[in-house]
């Protein structure tokens, strides 16, 4: 006899929303329109649309794998000349009050610091700025942390609501977590200023905050010195800094998921218990990361040579997304010439918040196969001499 029917175990597991970035790139994978454009999908291309491999990772790549080495686990805490480079490239120097492991991407980062956090302050509740990356609320609140938002972005000037920002975090109390991107803001690509930064380290000083930086673009928005100015300032100030930092964009290793998680401690043997505890985590995440990308991030910056043909190319990268920001406001002026988009060469890095409606980038969608975020946000990086005019005309056209 049959045993009875019993309800699957998976049939009552609801279908969980589609991500809002990949979702566009599949229906842009999808289009058939010849003159397609993705603006959605946050990746470097250079000018022929493609995602580039640096000479400097080409060349250490090749000396790798003449050297044929074996491919045993990392430690835990990932490759220790790879964590050291991390230090001295964000702080400036190997400090022997903090702690760097190697991580699956910035995401990977933040989510060793997050579940690091819930451990040792679990009643805290997280602030990021609104509008913040989509991953950090999911990252966040995945870890069992209340999410709220503090403001940031002031849609009438394009620019940033630094009043509501200070006032809001004068408002938390001690032990708030506050997540704050280091450079590049992800999604306007509004940035503090060096003032903006040294009142902020003001205030989580006064407040008792716990500041969680989000390190995901240094290189990209004006050098890798001042792009790492917010983590050196709260590093050379205070104690604990939680850091997430990452190479995906510096070194156009996207696949390879190269980052770290750095945290700040009062003394080496604070720094001690920290780690051991740090490496609890990754242990039963995913027990240690992978070798390769690392191995070529540590390579590079060991090497004078090498290192200096990284920042040329770093340099090269980021003066093109400039050049594209000018002429993306240009074109637009030239095709509108009432309209003043003249706010994206303010921002910083490989986002923009373009100012466009809801209606206007269903419109560019829908009439034009370009596909952005319904937020308004465009990837300024995925923009080239080839699709920029096509690009100003549509936009153009959906704002009158």
């Amino acid at each position: 006899m049959n045993a009875p029917h019993s309800p699957s175990l998976l049939a009552q597991v609801p279908m969980a929303p589609s991500d809002p970035i990949l979702g566009i790139t599949e229906a842009f994978l999808a289009d058939k329109n010849p003159r397609k454009v993705n603006l959605g999908v946050g990746v470097y291309t250079d000018d022929n649309g493609k995602v580039p491999l640096l000479e400097c990772v080409r060349r250490a790549e090749g000396e790798r794998l003449k050297a044929a080495p074996p491919r045993n686990y990392l430690p835990i805490d990932g490759l220790a000349a790879y964590d050291r480079a991390v230090q001295q490239l964000v702080f400036g120097s190997e400090n022997k009050n903090a702690v760097t492991v190697q991580a699956i991407g910035g995401t990977g980062g933040l989510k060793i610091g997050a579940d690091f956090l819930k451990r040792i302050s679990p009643n805290s509740e997280v602030w990021i700025s609104e509008p913040s990356w989509e991953n950090h609320r999911q990252l966040f609140e995945a870890a069992g942390f209340t999410v709220r938002n503090y403001p940031y972005y002031d849609p009438r000037t394009h620019g940033l609501d630094f009043p509501g920002m200070r006032s809001a975090l004068n408002s938390l109390p001690a032990g708030a977590i506050v997540v704050l991107h280091a450079c590049c803001h992800n999604p306007t690509g509004v940035d503090l200023s060096a003032e903006n930064w040294s009142e902020v380290l003001g205030i989580v000083q006064r407040r008792g905050l716990i500041p969680f930086l989000d390190l995901a673009y240094q290189g990209f928005g004006d050098g890798l010195e001042a792009d790492a100015l917010a983590a050196r300032l709260f590093a050379g100030a205070m104690t604990p800094v939680f850091l997430s930092s990452s190479f995906s964009k510096s070194f156009s290793l996207y696949g390879e998921r190269v980052g770290a998680f750095s945290l700040v401690t009062a003394s080496p043997e604070e720094a001690a218990r920290v780690l051991s505890q740090l490496k609890r985590i990754v242990r039963t995440t995913y027990s240690n990361p992978p070798g390769h990308g690392c191995q070529l991030v540590a390579a590079v910056l060991a090497s004078p040579e090498l290192r200096a043909q990284w920042e040329q190319e770093l340099g090269v990268m980021r003066d093109r997304i400039k050049r594209m920001r000018l002429d993306l406001v240009s074109k637009i002026k030239e095709r509108a010439p009432r309209a003043d988009f003249g706010f994206i060469l303010t921002q910083r890095g490989m986002f923009s918040y373009s100012g466009l409606t809801k209606e206007q980038v269903q419109r560019l969608r829908k009439d034009y196969s370009i596909y952005a975020i319904e937020t308004g946000r465009i990837c300024v990086a995925a923009l080239n001499s080839g699709n920029v005019d096509y690009v100003a005309e549509a936009i153009a056209a959906v704002i009158r």
